[in-house]
């Protein structure tokens, strides 16, 4: 336990930061799986109109320091290849 008032208060934020961090982590988790898996059902269409979404989800993500910039465009590009394989079948 924290002794003095400063690490007290260290210790609120950082339990509050944690917990916003773990709620921003899951919404890009889950928002890159729903894109994913309609490229899997090849809903082209459907994916287009989600794939700007999944990208502010990822820059918000970088801007806050969930993930590194580098990380967001890879995964960002990925995305984009998958979309662009699919939609040229």
């Amino acid at each position: 336990m924290p002794i003095t008032k400063a690490a007290q208060k260290a210790l609120r934020q950082s339990k509050k930061r944690r917990i916003t961090n773990i709620v921003r982590k899951e919404a890009l988790k889950k928002a890159i799986k729903e894109f994913r898996g309609l490229l899997g059902e090849k809903k082209t269409e459907e994916a287009k109109k989600m794939l700007a979404g999944v990208y502010k989800v990822l820059d918000k993500s970088t801007k806050t320091n969930i993930i590194k910039a580098n990380t967001a465009s890879r995964i960002k590009a990925r995305l984009t290849r998958g979309l662009n394989k699919l939609a040229a079948k």
